[in-house]
């Protein structure tokens, strides 16, 4: 199937999308008899009553309704964890970890899930979490969903097919999926390994930031970001639903796939965007903008102008700036900072930082760029320069983002991390005429 006939593009659209012609139902949600015999089922995003704009639902017609499978009893979940983060005291060091090594026995997505850090509580909507995955299998008839939040995968390493109710989605290195709360879904590995980071966001849904002064275009575009169209699966088996709930997994028996949406409509649906698609706002004269000019997704909080999440990147892009530090500027922020790296080098540090790897810098924390980098930025000559084979991004949210124990404790910590800042000497050269 082409791309075009895969996905439809648009965020937030009010999409229609039937696998077999006369699956969608007209001119009403419910009809008494479905014509195909369908069941009718809608998905809520938002509360009923939530306004026009941020009102979020889609309508399901499907071989079977959801109610149809055993009762749900606790499972293993292993290394995943959820709010309150209370394990550990929180420190305000600068942290960073190596890659998550791939595992040696047969570990599929849900399972190669390890929670790094988080914040908030999904009982009360607010936070997220910050997720690390390894994998070297395809699940085998198990499907997942999450009650808790919506997850926004970055993949590092290896492609991912996530099979969903509304349409299957593929996605590569330098894109994302966001997989919304609540719609079950099946990850398998067309290569043999996968790696990768996960946001998971118990507040509002991510939606475009406002782009203000900016006006109507950049960053990124609405129009590049696509959403499957209907397939299902028709399947009768012997499989287990696992189930993301207040912080817990649970697994429910079921006899027949539940990926069963023949069609539906709706603006409550999986996505995906290209990463390069993103339209970079950058300075043409001097000194270095906040980051906030490279935030691609954003989910507000109940403050306005600040998020409970922001996902910021930093791409390939021109560097023209006259008379002007480059790489980002040393700083402490009130927000928390959770930052990867996809492929390349970041350009605020030298070494230590390679793809896979993840950083956290935690409310008022200084930091920026290292030793090595801060004296090649300050000797560099400032013509224009193309920052090529790089992406990183950040998760950014108003909460001290708790690391895990095992986040704290794994070998992948550098406890050397705080030596990059300490070849930063004294340079300060008062004027004679001011010395005693």
């Amino acid at each position: 199937m082409s791309e075009a006939r895969k996905y439809m593009s648009g965020f937030g659209n009010e999409f229609a999308t039937e696998a077999v012609s006369g699956a969608l139902p007209k001119g009403q949600n419910s009809p008494q008899r479905h014509p195909l015999g369908l069941y009718s089922e809608q998905m809520s995003g938002s509360s009923f009553t939530a306004p026009r704009a941020v009102n979020r639902r889609t309508w399901t017609y499907r071989i079977r309704p959801s109610v149809t499978h055993k009762p749900y009893r606790s499972a293993e979940i292993r290394l995943l964890r959820s709010g309150p983060f209370m394990e550990t005291p929180t420190t305000p060091n600068q942290l960073r970890w190596n890659p998550l090594p791939m595992p040696e026995q047969p570990t599929d997505f849900v399972d190669g899930m390890v929670t790094l850090a988080g914040c908030g509580d999904p009982a009360m909507q607010t936070g997220v979490a910050v997720h690390l995955y390894a994998a070297n299998s395809s699940m085998q008839k198990r499907f997942f969903y999450n009650a808790d939040g919506e997850m926004l995968i970055v993949p590092q390493m290896g492609r991912l097919e996530c099979a969903t109710e509304l349409g299957v989605i593929e996605v590569v290195p330098g894109e994302i999926c966001v997989l919304p709360r609540g719609v079950k879904f099946r990850v398998t590995l067309p290569e043999e390994t996968a790696r990768g980071y996960i946001c998971e966001n118990y507040g509002q849904p991510f939606r475009l930031p406002e782009l203000g002064p900016i006006g109507a275009n950049g960053l990124a575009n609405a129009r590049d970001f696509l959403t499957p169209v209907a397939a299902y699966e028709d399947r009768a088996g012997d499989f287990r639903i696992t189930a993301k709930f207040l912080g817990n997994l649970w697994d429910a028996e079921i006899d027949h796939s539940p990926l069963d949406v023949v069609a539906w409509h709706g603006n409550y649906a999986p996505y995906k965007y290209d990463l390069a698609r993103f339209n970079c706002i950058n300075t043409v004269s001097f000194d270095h903008p906040d980051p906030s000019i490279y935030t691609v997704l954003s989910a507000p909080s109940a403050v306005t102008g600040t998020a409970n999440c922001d996902f910021a990147i930093f791409p390939p892009r021109w560097m023209v700036a006259e008379h002007t530090f480059r790489p980002p500027w040393f700083h402490r922020n009130l927000m928390n900072e959770c930052m990867g790296l996809v492929f390349g080098a970041y350009d605020a540090k030298a070494e230590g930082f390679v793809p896979g790897g993840i950083s956290l810098h935690n409310c008022m924390a200084g930091h920026g760029p290292d030793a090595e980098t801060f004296e090649r930025a300050t000797a560099a000559e400032l013509k224009p320069h193309f920052l090529d084979n790089t992406l990183a991004f950040m998760f950014e949210t108003q909460l001290v983002l708790r690391p895990t124990k095992w986040a704290m404790e794994t070998l992948i910590l550098q406890h050397e991390y705080y030596e990059c800042w300490q070849g930063l000497k004294r340079r300060f050269t008062p004027p004679e005429s001011t010395t005693r």
